[in-house]
């Protein structure tokens, strides 16, 4: 261990911000970036190494929510804050720079103490012998947490410790999505219309749309609606036919303005005497102030086949503000029970779950049950129109609840739709900085599955640790998926050639085993959850898990999987008698029972 840590001390900054992931600095051989890293040009050099101000002090104390305090060696690389001890049966920290939303500092004479607060919402105390590195770890740290080139983050130096088995960047590709919907109709297409990201800089370069619509169709309906984002097919139900679509605001404006291209579009989903549902994620209110600033909603006059329905979900501001007052709720030490309420209620976000889940549920209603399409959109159309469609998958499509289907919703309905993971992610609860972009529109999506998942715990092929597992990689993480705002800047990167799928690990024997869930039992209906205010839970997984020790639970779940494993071999005995008894009785006669 010593050995390595001299060796660490000696590398340059920018030697050490190239290091592997590693399980142990024990059990690794630190590369140089010269045979297997990105060189970056001599300015970028350079910055690196300005930004470490001292790589390494020894004697500092860890602290962490119910684990014991460690003593050891701090090491700050370009990437990583590292913390090793000598101690045995003690588990090292490495963190991700990206994964830290914010730090404080506190001073008790000589000693000083850095309060960590990470996107994953944990909270580690560090404290460091010596005023002077510990002001200039946590300038350090401020700096290689808030950088934006996005070439500098780490699934760019990252090196795969495991084999990848199945490359988890070919694994969802819309052309493959598509056969899927081949095989059930022959009424829509994949247009490549969008190929160079000109038409609309946020949708893929292939999107599904009615087979008779032609290209020259879609790019004029898509200057009528918000940043190019024209109707695309979002889910095909097999059951009876019905679509469900998804778009950016129409752009009709206080004059009125009309498209005959965006209403053939959408008209064409439509079946001869049937009505169709727009579905708006904003209140009236809302979508009237729209009109000022050029954009607005569908007027019955020009889409008399479609009846148009306002859900109120919140805007990006207000969803990052209740995350922060729910966190502050959750951290909350005083123990009163009134306070607790109090701050919970006042944050809203079991409010936004609700309305979001209750939008879902609309929309696979109007479905499935009343046999009509639906087309659904706010005003971006990338934040609160896909939890929406989604969602209403999750409630439709068995397919969608099992670990890989999850993993193609994720990819089809958020990541090449181009939500705005580096923009809605950049920042979680405990930043100081003013939130620009940031909202956790897709952390409100995982907390509405895992509702769903509660209410029916056997028709989920995934547990809750795989939710847990996508929501922290969305935020920071070592693999490439969630980098960039949309496909045409994942391309521009080149992220499938130059880092790791977060679906390569995940699709592992070893983790999907981790990741089932052990009471799953594969449920073909619609589910409909319960959206009662008391059906509603906060999600412990997330907000309270490092408030409180999980030891109950974790000895809970792993007796539940043992009754599990012994029901089982149970009923292979019975299975096993059965047949034996049939047996017995076809061979004698006087043995079958009356």
């Amino acid at each position: 261990m010593q050995k390595v840590l001299s060796r660490i001390s000696q590398l340059s900054c920018f030697q050490s911000a190239c290091l592997c992931e590693r399980t142990s600095l024990a059990q690794q051989q630190i590369k140089r970036k010269d045979n297997q890293f990105v060189v970056f040009s001599s300015g970028q050099v350079m910055e690196f190494a300005e930004l470490i101000k001292t790589p390494r002090v020894d004697g500092v104390v860890l602290h962490r929510p119910f684990m014991p305090t460690v003593e050891g060696t701090l090491c700050l690389t370009g990437h990583h804050l590292i913390l090793s001890s000598r101690q045995d049966n003690t588990e090292e920290l490495w963190l991700l720079h990206s994964n830290i939303d914010s730090i404080e500092k506190r001073f008790v004479g000589s000693l000083g103490s850095i309060i960590v607060k990470c996107k994953d919402l944990r909270v580690i105390q560090l404290d460091i012998p010596g005023m002077e590195e510990c002001l200039n770890i946590a300038s350090s740290i401020e700096a290689l947490s808030t950088l934006d080139l996005l070439s500098l983050m780490y699934p760019f130096f990252y090196r795969p410790m495991f084999e990848v088995i199945e490359d988890g960047w070919n694994s969802f590709l819309p052309e493959d999505a598509f056969k899927d919907l081949e095989s059930m109709t022959d009424e829509w297409r994949l247009s490549e219309v969008n190929k160079d990201f000109s038409v609309c800089p946020s949708y893929p370069p292939l999107v599904a749309v009615p087979k008779y619509v032609d290209d020259d169709t879609l790019r004029k309906a898509a200057t009528f609606r918000h940043g190019g984002r024209f109707p695309v097919l979002s889910y095909y139900h097999k059951k009876n036919g019905m679509v469900m679509m998804r778009a950016g605001q129409p752009l009709t404006g206080t004059n009125g303005r009309r498209c005959k291209e965006d209403e053939k579009l959408i008209n064409a989903t439509l079946r001869p005497g049937k009505r169709g549902y727009i579905i708006d994620t904003r209140t009236i209110n809302v979508a009237q102030q729209a009109k000022a600033r050029g954009g607005g909603f569908e007027s019955e006059a020009n889409y008399p086949q479609w009846r148009r329905i306002h859900k109120a979900i919140e805007r990006s501001n207000i969803l990052q503000e209740s995350l922060i007052k729910l966190v502050e709720a959750c951290n909350d030490q005083s123990h009163s029970m009134d306070r607790w309420l109090s701050k919970l209620e006042a944050s809203n976000w079991q409010t936004h779950v609700k309305e979001i889940l209750t939008t879902a549920c609309l929309a696979a209603q109007c479905i499935d049950r009343e046999g009509a399409s639906v087309l659904v959109h706010g005003t971006e159309g990338t934040d609160s129109t896909l939890q929406v469609t989604s969602l209403a998958q999750i409630i439709l499509d068995p397919a969608c609840r099992t670990i890989r289907g999850f993993q193609g919703l994720v990819e089809r309905e958020w990541l090449q739709a181009g939500h705005p993971f580096q923009q809605r992610c950049a920042q979680s609860a405990y930043s100081n900085s003013k939130p620009r972009q940031e909202a956790p529109s897709f952390l409100l999506f995982l907390d509405c599955v895992w509702q769903i998942l509660r209410q029916f715990p056997c028709s989920f092929e995934f547990s809750e640790g795989f939710l847990v597992l996508v929501f922290e990689h969305a935020y920071a993480s070592q693999f490439g998926t969630f980098l960039g705002n949309s496909t045409a800047e994942r391309t521009k990167l080149s992220l499938p050639e130059k880092t790791v799928s977060l679906w390569s690990w995940v699709n592992r024997p070893q983790e999907l085993e981790r990741l089932t869930n052990p009471l799953y039992e594969a449920n073909s209906l619609v589910i409909w959850p319960s959206v009662a205010p008391q059906s509603l839970l906060l999600w412990e997984g997330v907000f309270l898990r490092w408030n409180r020790s999980s030891k109950c639970l974790d000895e809970a779940y792993e007796e539940m999987v043992h009754i599990i494993a012994y029901n089982k071999e149970l009923q292979n005995k019975v299975n096993s008698l059965r047949r034996q008894l049939a047996q017995l009785e076809t061979e004698d006669p006087l043995l079958q029972t009356p």
